[in-house]
């Protein structure tokens, strides 16, 4: 069976570099948070402070909205533990500070994609994603609703990997997935006849063709 998109862990969408982790930088994402000064009695002062998980939720959600992304259609998947509602909870700094964010709207109901690993901190990944759909804003409201459009043509979410490996068209023997519907039937029974369990083959290994059929016949539906 495939592996569905999922808040936690970390579901890093198919086809997506990874970045290095020696290669990753602390992010200059920040916040102003105002304070009541101690000294002077009714005044405050601003003080520059590292972005929050939560802040950084916020942001994201708040830049998808302005796209049409309800909260029901969004997916924030992490490596940390989620709290009630399905949002990553504050706390503890996972290994991987990965961020998949998931989203589709009523207009448009292609599940679109992106990831950011970059920073060493899962916030500033969250706030990366955030800045990230903020430019891509200003590109639409600068009068460039189509390349907007093509733009986000490449942020299309792929379908997950099967069981944790590879996506259908490598299951199926193919390059990529710009494939006709004959020729992945046609493959599909020169393998299943190949790996079937009768012929010597498992049937782990026809679990997985199977599967990858089955992707691929929805994905060319």
């Amino acid at each position: 069976m495939s592996n569905p998109v999922t808040n936690f862990p970390l579901c890093w969408p198919s086809g997506w570099k990874r970045a290095k982790a020696g290669s990753r930088v602390n992010g200059r994402f920040n916040k102003k948070e105002q304070h009541r000064s101690t000294v002077t009695p009714g005044s405050y002062y601003r003080r520059t402070e590292p972005v929050s998980i939560a802040d950084a939720v916020k942001r994201v959600l708040e830049q998808l909205s302005r796209f049409g992304a309800s909260y029901e259609k969004t997916i924030i998947s992490t490596d940390i533990e989620p709290r009630l509602d399905g949002l990553p909870r504050s706390g503890k700094e996972p290994d991987d500070p990965g961020v998949a964010v998931y989203w589709s709207t009523s207009a448009n109901p292609t599940q679109k994609c992106m990831a950011i690993d970059r920073y060493l901190s899962t916030a500033d990944n969250l706030a990366a994603v955030a800045a990230t759909l903020e430019a891509m804003r200003a590109i639409e409201r600068h009068g460039g609703a189509e390349i907007l459009e093509r733009a986000f043509l490449g942020f299309q979410s792929l379908p997950p990997p099967i069981n944790g490996g590879r996506p259908w068209w490598e299951v199926l023997e193919f390059d990529n997935d710009r494939v006709v519907r004959k020729d992945i039937e046609q493959r599909y029974g020169f393998l299943a006849n190949r790996y079937h369990p009768d012929h010597g083959g498992s049937h782990d290994k026809m679990a997985e063709l199977n599967e990858a059929i089955r992707q691929a016949r929805e994905a060319l539906a």
